[in-house]
């Protein structure tokens, strides 16, 4: 079958995507972005379009026999992006581009609540769901409890905060219930339900197997990162006043209809899909595991400030190790020769291999994690993770040169974001050029060779200087997507 998804750039569609190349569907990816978006998988057809804009859709769903339809937002960006605009005229855009194409299915992605949620975002998603039922096509409308997995706005947002700061913000009391599902899980669902023409006409609730809260949540992430920080109730009511304004005290985990969620109780109340395709979900301690290790990178191009490229090197002589084998010590014993702590949390990977997500803690900042875009004989990359002060990577270079080992840091980086920049430009970097010397010295003692001493350089890169790295970056990490989907695909492919 082949599919046409909307939305395929968020946490539910990218995990979709990939649920759907396992089975065996082709797919194309409708998004504004879509040429590069559609990079990280093999064989996905890219569509540039956006759903708001009729024109823009001509032709997209051609050839498909479904349509899955996740495309949306949960908050407003006026006057380009409104619920108004996205939510209800994206799915009207998307019903008449299906007919037109004669798509037999239509699979809608709404929001548990949408039937009895008060607020605006609820609304749009039941104005949505409205178009589709009055239309003539086989539909299916599925409404999800709050899906996590990497880089959601909510429980991942949650993780980064424990693992950053001294404390944080709680709703009230922090007793609010609500109903997550792992993204894998409902990628599932939706998958099984395009497949089954008996399930047109439907309207089913798609949540996980256990009700949490918020301070649950910070409970279960405690002993995950072995972080406990305070917890600061913030009045519903103050919270509700617009979360821009809470934001400038304190930055909330919430959105202000995330809030009206939580005040709602926001827990499957209708025919729940899991119970009706008896599939198995994924228990709430494991896939807040599986998420600790999950969560995206952060690109410079997403940083602040500045973009520098920082190297540090030195030339070795008369070492015991080739170049390969020196760079497979750094690998083996990579915790030896970072100075700062690098297994921070219960149950960290403490090798560098391909994929793997590595945790360190820095003092009065908190964890952090970088990830392994590349692993090879004498050259390592590591992509730094949402959560890191910066924004980039760090690359490992081990070669044989002139008669010498010459090891080098190169750190191709910018602050992540404001408050990072300033504490960069105070008492950071030199902190940071510090613990980059000393892994050098490291190797330099390991090797068990001589050196005339650590050399450090430090430029600023500007213009297409900077969007050359910014691409490279990029092309790193979508190169690790691939290979990581790919792998999935294969593993998960039903025969």
């Amino acid at each position: 079958m082949k599919i046409l998804v909307t939305g395929g750039t968020g946490v539910i569609g990218a995990s979709a995507i990939t649920e759907l190349l396992a089975r065996g569907h082709s797919v194309r990816l409708l998004s504004r972005h879509a040429d590069d978006d559609a990079r990280q998988w093999e064989g996905v057809e890219p569509f540039p379009g956006d759903v708001s804009d009729a024109a823009s859709l001509e032709g997209a769903a051609n050839g498909c026999n479904a349509v899955l339809h996740i495309a949306g937002i949960v908050d407003e960006d006026p006057p380009e992006r409104t619920f108004e605009k996205v939510n209800v005229g994206g799915t009207r855009n998307m019903l008449d581009a299906a007919q037109r194409a004669g798509a037999r299915r239509f699979v809608h992605v709404s929001s548990l609540g949408a039937d009895f949620g008060t607020s605006d975002y609820h609304k749009s998603k039941h104005a949505a769901e409205g178009l589709v039922e009055r239309s003539e096509l086989r539909w299916t409308i599925v409404r999800p409890g709050n899906v996590y997995g990497p880089g959601d706005e909510v429980i991942s947002l949650l993780l980064k905060m424990v693992r950053a700061l001294p404390a944080v913000p709680i709703i009230d009391d922090g007793e609010q219930e609500f109903q997550p599902i792992w993204h894998q899980d409902l990628a599932k669902i939706l998958a099984t339900i395009l497949e089954h023409d008996d399930l047109a006409g439907q309207i089913l609730d798609a949540t996980g197997p256990e009700i949490t809260t918020m301070n649950d949540l910070l409970r279960r992430f405690g002993a995950i990162t072995d972080r406990k920080p305070l917890r600061i109730p913030v009045p519903m009511a103050l919270a509700q006043l617009t979360t821009r304004f809470a934001s400038m005290a304190v930055d909330l985990p919430v959105n202000e209809s995330e809030l009206k969620m939580l005040e709602e109780k926001n827990v499957s109340r209708g025919r729940n899909a899991v119970a009706l395709l008896e599939l198995d979900t994924t228990p709430l301690d494991h896939g807040l595991r599986l998420l600790a290790d999950s969560l995206p990178e952060v690109t410079p191009d997403e940083g602040f400030g500045a973009l520098e490229h920082k190297r540090f090197h030195a030339e070795i002589r008369n070492s015991r190790h080739t170049a390969a084998t020196l760079m497979t010590l750094f690998r083996d014993r990579v915790n030896d020769f970072m100075p700062v702590e690098f297994a921070a949390e219960p149950d960290v990977p403490e090798r560098v291999e391909h994929g793997q997500t590595l945790t360190g803690a820095l003092p009065l900042r908190g964890n952090f994690q970088v990830r392994v875009e590349v692993a090879e004989p004498t050259h390592v990359v590591f992509a730094t993770i949402e959560g890191h002060p910066l924004a980039g990577i760090v690359e490992f270079t081990s070669r044989d040169h002139a008669g010498a080992i010459e090891f080098s840091i190169d750190v191709w980086a910018r602050a992540s974001n404001v408050v990072d920049w300033i504490a960069i430009r105070t008492i950071g970097a030199a902190a940071q050029s510090a613990n980059w010397r000393a892994v050098v010295q490291r190797v330099i003692d390991a090797s068990g060779g001589t050196s005339s001493g650590v050399q450090q350089e430090k430029e600023m890169l500007r213009g297409e200087d900077a969007e050359n790295v910014e691409r490279r970056v990029r092309a790193l990490i979508d190169a690790r997507k691939r290979k990581d989907a790919h792998e999935s695909v294969a593993s998960e492919r039903v025969p």
